[in-house]
């Protein structure tokens, strides 16, 4: 199996939801965070890319369809060059509910400190790697200079693929703009709804 879908969007987009819609499609397994923490063996190979060390993808994503957001989507250059078939999302929100919403889960993950010997060390720590360092410089709390980086890397995805590879895509759309892009039918069933900041911060967990 190959990615036949990659989402390029930052987490708290409503890249829970596309995991979700994306398995429901036909495009799953769908790797998410949710799979680096289902997977202990992973972190480390994500801290080692987070350094510039990419891994085999095709070994990291045995057995999935599509991939979204962090880590995948930190990589989307990467991954597009490698699986040159594949097809992508970019799911901009509009940017102070996004940073609203990124501030009160992700970024809080980052002010709390995690002793060596907890459950989610390591995941932190590659976290912290990836997104707080890398993608944010560490200024996490520079309201300008977050929304810099998010603003700057939509530009770059969708300036960056051409059109017939990339759906900008907002999930309020629902099924039909996604179903067009990937030459599926609409399900019969009500779009999705998942991973609001309450089922974050009551999880208590690095996910979407």
């Amino acid at each position: 199996m190959t990615l036949k879908l990659i989402g390029a969007g930052f987490g708290r987009t409503g890249t829970n939801t596309q995991k979700i819609v994306l398995e429901k499609l036909g495009f799953g397994p769908c790797y998410h965070m949710f799979e680096v923490m289902q997977h202990p063996g992973h972190v480390a190979q994500w801290h080692s890319a987070a350094s510039g060390v990419l891994p085999d993808w095709d070994t990291l994503f045995e057995g999935f369809a599509s991939g979204v957001d962090w880590p995948v989507c930190s990589f989307w250059r990467e991954l597009a060059d490698y699986y040159p078939n594949a097809k992508f999302l970019l799911t901009p929100r509009e940017e102070e509910a996004w940073f609203k919403s990124i501030s009160k889960t992700i970024f809080d993950t980052f002010r709390e400190p995690v002793e060596e010997g907890h459950t989610y060390y390591d995941l932190r720590k590659m976290t912290r790697k990836l997104i707080l360092e890398n993608t944010f410089g560490g200024e996490i709390d520079d309201k300008d200079h977050v929304l810099g980086v998010y603003r700057r890397h939509n530009e770059a995805v969708k300036a960056e693929l051409p059109t017939n590879r990339l759906l900008t895509y907002d999930v309020s759309e629902g099924w039909e703009p996604l179903c067009e892009f990937l030459g599926v039918p609409i399900p019969d069933e009500d779009f999705p709804r998942t991973n609001t900041t309450a089922d974050f911060r009551a999880r208590g967990k690095l996910d979407e």
